[in-house]
């Protein structure tokens, strides 16, 4: 077992489903952060931000990001449910390249608490990485 495996509790060798499935909750996790960013955008620039067709463009790529996330994962969700469940796959090369630290574990094991970002966080909260 690597490093990474050690250190997410994960084993190599998992099932290649539920390998998918977290995937699909991370992309769902993308989607819902992306979402989030549009209404402060439109807050913080006031109604004159739709006067400017650089702006639109900037709203409408987000919206896109968001629709292309949630299609990849209804996608790759859909397929998921006809690949057997013994079929495996060694995740330790993949995890290595994950950087961020939560996304990773939350790939390496299904283990994560709530969103990425939770909404309960109070303004001016951050963390540091």
């Amino acid at each position: 077992m690597n490093n990474i495996a050690k250190s997410t509790g994960a084993s190599p060798e998992q099932s290649l489903p539920d390998v998918l499935m977290r995937l699909v909750s991370e992309l769902h996790d993308v989607a819902y952060l992306i979402e989030r960013v549009e209404p402060q955008l439109l807050e913080l620039g006031g109604a004159q931000i739709l006067e400017h067709p650089e702006s639109i463009k900037i709203l409408q790529g987000l919206d896109l990001a968001v629709q292309k996330s949630r299609g990849l994962a209804e996608f790759i969700d859909t397929f998921t449910a006809t690949i057997p469940e013994d079929w495996t796959v060694d995740v330790a090369t993949a995890l290595s390249l994950v950087k961020l630290a939560d996304m990773r574990k939350a790939l390496a094991t299904g283990v994560r608490h709530g969103h990425s970002q939770p909404l309960s966080k109070a303004a001016g909260d951050f963390d540091f990485f």
